[in-house]
C-alpha cells in the first residue's frame, strides 16, 4: 500500500483536502469555493464555518483511498502563525483532522493558512529560491502582508515587516467587481474584464497609489474607483484594469524600497491575487529591471489561491523530521 498524507486547509472562502506522496506528489485532491449570494460582497464566519461542515465530508467522499495507507494528517488552525491568530472557520478542518487522526491512530500536525500558502508558492513556483531566507507577499482577500521569511526544520520563521493598515489587495478587488455586477468572489472575473479594455482609455483613467514606507493603503483608491463605476463615461474594462495597475504599483513602490534597503532579492508572491497575469507580468517588467535587481517567483496560479496542498506539504516536514529522530 502507498503510504499518504492527508492536509485540510478550511478558510474564508474555500474547502480544500490534499493527499500527498512521501515524495510530496499530489495523489488525490478536492477543493470547492464557499457559495456567496449574488451581490454580497463576503461572508460571515458562521455561515462559512456551518459551510465547511457540510461540505468537507461530501470532498472527502470523492477521493479514493484504495491502496492507500494514512500515516499522518496535516491542518491549518489559524490564520497566521502569530499570538492570538483566530477565525472560527479553522475550526471546522481542525475537528476533522484530530477526528481522522484518532480513529487511524496516526499524529496530526498543526500549520497555519499563511505558511500553507507560502508552502504551495515553493513547491510549485516556476523557479527555485536561491537561499532559505527570502521575502513574501501574500495578497488575498483577508491579508495583504510583507514577511522576512527563513526556512526552519517545520516551515518558516516569518517576521511581519509590511502591509496594508486598512483594506487588502483582494477586498479591493472584489468591492470593486461587485460594483461592476461581477460574481464574488471578483478577482477571474475582474482579470477577464480588464482584458478587454483598450489600452489609450486606461491610460487615461488611473488612480493613485499610497504608499508610505512599508506599509500601503487601499481605501483612497477603493473611493475612486466606485466613483468611477457610477461615472458612464468611464468604460467598465478601463476601471477594472485601473483596479489592477494600482495594486501592482502599490507593491512595485514597496518592494522597490525593500530590496533598495538592504532585505533580500528573492520576493515570493503569493495568494489569490498573486494569480493575476497582468500584476504579475507588469510586476516582473519593473521590478526584474537591472536597475532593481529583484527575483520575483510566483504561485502555479492553481495553487495562488486557498489549498490544502501546501498545509500537506509542511505536515509532510514535520513527519518525516520526527520520524527520524523516533518521536512520532
Amino acid at each position: 500500500m502507498m503510504d499518504v498524507l492527508l492536509g485540510i486547509d478550511t478558510s474564508n472562502y474555500r474547502t480544500s483536502l490534499c493527499l500527498v506522496t512521501m515524495e510530496g506528489e499530489i495523489i488525490g485532491e478536492q477543493k470547492q469555493l464557499l457559495t456567496v449570494e449574488e451581490g454580497e460582497k463576503g461572508l460571515q464566519q458562521s455561515v462559512a464555518l456551518f459551510q465547511h461542515i457540510k461540505r468537507l465530508p461530501l470532498l472527502a467522499k470523492e477521493m479514493a483511498m484504495d491502496d492507500k495507507n494514512l500515516v499522518a494528517v496535516a491542518v491549518s488552525r489559524a490564520p497566521r502563525p502569530v499570538e492570538g491568530s483566530y477565525m472560527p472557520v479553522f475550526l471546522a478542518g481542525q475537528a476533522a483532522a484530530e477526528m481522522i487522526a484518532h480513529f487511524h491512530q496516526v499524529p496530526v500536525y498543526y500549520t497555519t493558512h499563511q505558511e500553507g500558502h507560502i508552502a504551495a508558492g515553493e513547491y510549485t513556483m516556476n523557479k527555485p529560491l536561491a537561499a532559505d531566507h527570502f521575502l513574501a507577499v501574500h495578497l488575498s482577500g483577508g491579508t495583504s502582508e510583507l514577511l522576512d521569511c527563513t526556512r526552519t526544520q517545520s516551515g518558516y520563521q516569518i517576521a511581519l515587516i509590511g502591509g496594508t493598515d486598512d483594506l487588502h489587495a483582494g477586498q479591493l478587488i472584489d468591492r470593486v467587481g461587485v460594483a461592476l455586477g461581477l460574481p464574488f468572489p471578483a478577482g477571474p472575473y475582474l482579470e477577464k474584464l480588464a482584458n478587454e479594455s483598450q489600452e489609450a482609455t486606461t491610460e487615461e483613467f488611473a488612480v493613485p497609489s499610497s504608499v508610505n514606507g512599508y506599509t500601503f493603503s487601499f481605501s483612497g483608491p477603493e473611493t475612486a474607483l466606485l466613483k468611477a463605476v457610477n461615472n458612464s463615461e468611464i468604460p467598465r474594462p478601463a476601471i477594472a484594469r485601473a483596479a489592477e495597475k494600482c495594486i501592482a504599483n502599490t507593491l512595485e513602490k514597496v518592494l522597490r524600497r525593500v530590496v533598495e534597503n538592504g532585505f533580500a532579492r528573492d520576493i515570493l508572491i503569493v495568494g489569490g491575487v498573486s494569480a493575476n497575469a497582468y500584476i504579475r507580468s507588469r510586476l516582473v517588467k519593473r521590478l526584474e529591471h537591472p536597475a532593481v535587481k529583484a527575483r520575483l517567483h510566483f504561485a502555479d496560479p492553481a495553487y495562488a489561491g486557498d489549498n490544502a496542498f501546501g498545509t500537506a506539504r509542511l505536515g509532510l516536514i514535520q513527519y518525516k523530521r520526527r520520524k527520524k529522530t523516533n518521536i512520532i
